[in-house]
């Protein structure tokens, strides 16, 4: 799916603003979150340090992005003067949150560095609210004190705040604070290079940051077995991270804030079925309360669309 997605991109020449959405953008939204939820799992199992497994899941997913790109006929080119600075300063920002998340995921629970990483996503969504201009409806209003409802209980249930986890909770936030960056800095570059170019070249600066960071803290760079790194490659970067450039600039910043907290969900799900990480019914009512959020977003967006249609 996301090789259709994203190929269906290359005709397109419009600005966001002037282009309908692509009708698979919000499945790809959805569906990127899913592989994005699975990020901190293989991160524990990357056998490497944190700033190294976030330059291997940037590095290896280089040569699949580009034959994919090849493939759909999206040549990858540099594009010059404010363009070039979004996309640099997005990777900048990308590979500090790698590094701060990477670090977290390793001190603190999956739920935890799930739920703090994606503060990002109530910052990306009143980003798009301010972007536009205007206060939000009573009914973006009551979805987004459902997610933040969501987020309370899942913080309450399985997040278990502690000293213990202190430090890597606020590793997990500042990569939060990080990740509006990156989102902000895409969004913007994302009307005027194609979706795979974008990734591609984010990607590519990102990982040139984050090799020496690695080898300055004296990480382990080379892992006895690669088996996870490829897989957060592929799942995180190629799918992940491709769904969700596919869909910014497409999809509404409030709805991609709200779909972007699913993945809290998902990673305490993981973390039950393989940590022992206990999962209790106010886990399930928060998760529950974020799609809840979700549809009603979703419904606006449909309703609005209906009353622009000729």
């Amino acid at each position: 799916m996301s090789l259709i997605v994203i190929a269906s991109g290359a005709k397109q020449s419009m600005s966001p603003a002037d282009r309908p959405p692509h009708p698979l953008a919000f499945a790809a939204l959805l569906l990127g979150n899913v592989a994005l939820a699975a990020g901190p799992f293989l991160v524990r199992h990357s056998g490497v340090g944190p700033i190294a497994a976030g330059y291997w899941r940037l590095a290896l997913a280089i040569p699949f992005l580009w034959a994919i790109a090849i493939a759909v006929k999206q040549p990858v080119k540099i594009p010059r003067g404010p363009i070039l600075v979004a996309i640099v300063l997005a990777a900048l920002f990308f590979a500090a949150d790698l590094a701060a998340w990477h670090a977290g995921i390793l001190l603190t629970k999956l739920g935890n560095a799930t739920l703090f990483g994606n503060i990002s996503s109530f910052l990306f969504a009143a980003w798009g609210l301010w972007l536009v201009r205007r206060w939000p409806t009573a009914l973006q209003a009551l979805a987004l004190l459902l997610a933040a409802a969501g987020c309370a209980l899942l913080m309450w249930g399985s997040a278990e705040l502690s000293a213990r986890h202190l430090r890597g909770d606020l590793l997990a936030a500042l990569a939060g604070l990080l990740y509006t960056g990156y989102l902000i800095g895409v969004e913007r570059a994302r009307g005027e290079v194609q979706a795979l170019p974008l990734l591609i070249l984010a990607s590519l600066f990102g990982a040139i940051l984050l090799l020496p960071a690695a080898l300055a803290a004296g990480e382990r760079i080379l892992p006895a077995d690669w088996t996870a790194l490829f897989a957060l490659a592929l799942c995180s970067q190629v799918l992940g991270q491709g769904l969700l450039v596919f869909a910014l600039g497409q999809v509404p910043p409030l709805v991609v804030g709200i779909a972007m907290l699913t993945q809290p969900a998902l990673s305490a799900f993981l973390g039950w079925q393989y940590y022992d990480e206990r999962l209790t019914l106010l886990d399930l009512t928060g998760a529950l309360l974020i799609v809840v959020a979700l549809v009603l977003v979703r419904l606006r967006g449909r309703k609005q669309a209906g009353r622009e249609a000729p």
